[in-house]
Parts: C-alpha cells; sequence; structure tokens
C-alpha cells in the first residue's frame, strides 16, 4: 500500500437551509485519512460533482433518498484514482466512480465502486454526459417520455447538464423540431449555435407560454421537464393530443419556502390525454450498457457535444453548489480536486 495523508478535508451541512442555502450552512473540516479495511479502498477524489437533488437532501423530511445528516461529511459522485486497496479486482492507481463525493479522499466500499477508463473519455465526463446526468437524459426521453421519431420536443433547463443532453439526443433520433429554454441570451445562442436546438429562447424576456408558442407553432409532442412552475403550465398548454412530460426537476422551487401553485391548467391533462410521468434514474440502471455504447458512438464520432462548468479546489465545493442553484453554469458542475 502507499503512503496516506494524515487527513484530508470535507464538506459537512452544519445547519438546515432555510430557503436558499447560505454558506454557514455548511463547514469544510479536517477529518483523517486511514488505511482501508477488508473489502474497501481509499481514494483520492479528482473530480466530484454538484447536482440540483442536492438541495432536497438538505432538508429533514422524507423521500427518495435520505437526508445529509448535520456534522457528517455529504455525498454525490466522483471520481478518483484508488491511493490503497484491501479489495480484490482493484489496484492502486485505478480510477473508479463511486458515490462518495465532497471530500478530499474518499473510504469506499469496493462493491459501491465502478472502474472507468480515462483513455476513452476524460474522467470528469463519468459525473456527466457519460454519468448519472447522462443516463437521467437518456432514460428520460427514450424510456419514459416514449420519444419518436417526428416529435416536436420541448426541453427546458436545457443549457444544464441534462438538458443539453435531451436536445442533442432528441435531434440525433430524428426529431421534427427541438425548442429549449434558457435563463441568459448567452445560452440561448448556445443551444442554437453549439447543440443544434431548432429554437431557443430566454424565458426572463417575456411570459414562458407566449415564447413556448412563438417557438412552437404547432404544438409540442414531448416536455422533459427541469424546472417546473411557469414552464410545466406553458407545456401543458401547448401539448398536442398524447403529449407526453417526464418530470425530471423542478429547480424553480427548491429553494420555496411557502408552497408554491401547481399548473392552473391541469384540466387540460384529461382532454388532451396526457401523461405526466416522473423520474428517477436509480429505477433505470438496466439501460446502463446500452447508453454507454450508443452515447459513446455519438461522442467519438463528434456528434454529440458537451460542456463543464469546472470550479477549481474542494474549499470552492458550496460556492460551485450555490452557483449551480443560480444557473451560472453551463452543461455539467463540476469540483475539480486536481491541483
Amino acid at each position: 500500500m502507499s503512503a496516506l495523508p494524515a487527513s484530508g478535508r470535507e464538506w459537512h451541512l452544519v445547519a438546515r437551509p432555510h430557503g436558499w442555502p447560505k454558506p454557514e450552512d455548511f463547514a469544510l473540516r479536517e477529518a483523517p485519512v486511514t488505511e482501508p479495511a477488508e473489502g474497501r479502498i481509499v481514494v483520492r477524489n479528482l473530480y466530484f460533482s454538484v447536482d440540483p437533488y442536492m438541495r432536497g437532501r438538505m432538508n429533514d423530511v422524507k423521500s427518495y433518498v435520505p437526508p445529509f445528516q448535520l456534522d457528517q461529511p455529504m455525498e454525490g459522485g466522483a471520481v478518483g484514482e484508488i491511493i490503497a486497496s484491501n479489495a480484490e479486482g482493484f489496484a492502486v492507481g485505478d480510477h473508479v466512480l463511486h458515490g462518495l463525493g465532497w471530500r478530499e479522499y474518499a473510504d469506499v466500499n469496493a462493491k459501491h465502486a465502478t472502474k472507468v477508463d480515462g483513455s476513452l473519455a476524460p474522467l470528469s465526463a463519468y459525473l456527466g454526459v457519460l454519468g448519472m446526468t447522462g443516463l437521467t437524459a437518456y432514460a428520460g426521453l427514450f424510456d419514459v417520455a416514449s420519444f419518436k421519431e417526428g416529435d416536436v420536443v420541448f426541453v427546458s433547463g436545457a443549457a444544464g447538464a441534462v438538458g443539453s443532453q435531451v436536445g442533442q439526443m432528441a435531434k440525433l433520433k430524428g426529431a421534427a423540431r427541438v425548442i429549449g429554454s434558457a435563463g441568459s441570451d448567452e445560452k440561448v445562442k448556445l443551444l442554437t449555435e453549439e447543440y443544434g436546438f431548432d429554437a431557443a429562447f430566454n424565458y426572463k424576456n417575456g411570459p414562458v407560454a407566449q415564447q413556448l408558442k412563438e417557438a412552437a407553432p404547432d404544438g409540442i409532442d414531448v416536455y422533459f421537464d427541469n424546472v417546473g412552475g411557469e414552464h410545466l403550465e406553458a407545456a401543458i398548454s401547448s401539448f398536442n393530443v398524447h403529449g407526453r412530460a417526464t418530470i425530471c426537476g423542478m429547480i424553480a422551487q427548491y429553494n420555496s419556502t411557502e408552497p408554491t401553485p401547481a399548473p392552473r391548467n391541469l384540466a387540460l391533462v384529461i382532454g388532451k390525454r396526457l401523461r405526466l410521468q416522473g423520474m428517477l434514474v436509480n429505477d433505470h440502471a438496466a439501460l446502463q450498457p446500452q447508453f454507454v455504447k450508443e452515447v459513446a458512438g455519438w461522442l467519438a464520432s463528434g456528434a454529440l457535444k458537451y460542456n463543464e462548468t469546472v470550479v477549481e479546489g474542494v474549499e470552492n465545493g458550496v460556492e460551485a453548489f450555490l452557483a449551480m442553484l443560480r444557473g451560472e453554469n453551463t452543461g455539467k458542475m463540476i469540483v475539480s480536486l486536481t491541483r
């Protein structure tokens, strides 16, 4: 085994946020690094992910995933290099994907680690386009929304890690038209000029329903929802008969302190025979081999593009998370620990 550092830094949640999280809700603390027990590995994290769903884990409420515990290290996707191993099949120097991010060093049960190959794609891509976010886009579009060739697709939060992949995948599979919404004119330009969306709009420039109808005058067949709220209401209004929505996220209300009103036009679901279906990516693990094979091919050919917003240093992890909630990232928000 290689020599281990005495300690490493990790982020703890120290207070439950009320509304928008604040820096003082978190603390960066030192933790000892020790030799791994049988069946475990010690990983020097190179990159960790910050994602919208993590905001929900900061609340002490029952959900599909347990809440973060106070005064304990937070968790999330990470990629790193094994620096000590006591697990068969895992060697020092191997790169692995695991779920103990938000820290410099992780003591990981090898059963919960997956080897990744940095020669096939940059290691950070396994947290984004080839990781959970990419699989979310793939499963949400093709499995949950039952996408078919010729569909008109609307994606909210379309410049984000998931949304940008959804739109491109729809185009690659023969969508008649793909429309995206984003929160800045620069992101709108990115959607149409780099990602190949047929139309895009800045939701801050006017009512979403009006802008969507202008972008999709013949209606939409599929809506991939990362935002909720006004966007979902607009999509319901623009849906054609038998439209399908994948409800992936509702970032517009994650930090609300009061209940948010439901879409005011839900009655349209009946006459249009709409299907609105929530999704969790963990339900679609069986698609992983198919997803990796197809998406890796698109990446190799240059047909699928992606962006990352990289923040350097574990000490900037919370600021990266808050910036992601504010929509300041383009593509996947990654914290790099490589320096």
